[in-house]
């Protein structure tokens, strides 16, 4: 049997308070990440995405207490990311109650830290978080600092590296489509979850759950993660399994 879709709402946190954008720009208030991660749990959400989306480019720590009274509250999944620059820091995020931390800027600065991550907590512990922006046909240049910085990395030759360090899963956002409620970008996702073996979270540019059905079936990916649509209520986390169930798609009801 095929494994289940996962769907995973995601907070962006901005100093304590979940916040969404339109490419990485423009943040607007979207409510309190301890009672959002319960509404999406109760809604049937497969699992939870924090991010801490200022902590890289303002050097910041991710906020542990946060981390803490949320994974307290959960009893899915829960993946942290944000300014974690060492395995010290992704021990501290697991000490506090993640399941899962989330690298970005760090692993591509040091991408030793993957395989540390692998090797001290298992690579299921360890999502390689990688923003992607279109730099011409068919090719992608990896963002860090929060979509600030190009570094001239290809995005799916990076995945595949990343893969080699030890990485368990690949969180993949795309920067052009991101906010953008157009759908996600189908070509970079496919053509990451083809290039690894490890399951890829499709991101960026959720609007409906068709979008999220194209996601999974013809990007390939192993999961989608979410948050517009969720934080403001235009579809709940039911709507889109039911959705996807019939469509054909496995989901965990």
């Amino acid at each position: 049997m095929a494994l289940t879709k996962r769907i995973i709402p995601c907070l962006d946190v901005d100093r304590g308070r979940v916040v969404k954008g339109i490419r990485f720009k423009d943040l607007k208030d979207a409510g309190d990440p301890v009672e959002q991660a319960l509404t999406y749990e109760r809604q049937g959400a497969d699992e939870i995405v924090f991010l801490d989306i200022t902590a890289s480019s303002d050097f910041r720590e991710t906020v542990y207490e946060m981390i803490k009274k949320t994974a307290y509250s959960l009893s899915i999944p829960f993946t942290v990311g944000g300014g974690l620059r060492s395995s010290i820091d992704v021990r501290k995020v697991l000490l506090a109650g993640a399941d899962k931390a989330s690298l970005n800027t760090a692993a591509v600065m040091n991408p030793e830290v993957i395989r540390e991550g692998a090797e001290v907590f298992g690579s299921q512990c360890i999502v390689v978080a990688i923003d992607a922006k279109r730099a011409g046909p068919g090719r992608w240049e990896v963002y860090t600092y929060g979509g600030r910085r190009p570094t001239g990395l290809d995005a799916i030759e990076w995945a595949r590296r990343a893969e080699q360090m030890g990485a368990g899963e690949i969180l993949l956002t795309s920067m052009d489509y991101d906010g953008s409620k157009d759908g996600y970008d189908i070509e970079l996702t496919k053509a990451v979850s083809r290039a690894v073996n490890i399951p890829v979270i499709a991101s960026g540019g959720a609007g409906n759950p068709e979008h999220i059905c194209r996601a999974l079936v013809e990007g390939e990916a192993d999961a989608a993660l979410a948050a517009s649509i969720f934080h403001y209520g235009e579809y709940s986390v039911e709507d889109v399994k039911r959705h996807l169930k019939g469509k054909g798609v496995s989901v965990r009801l």
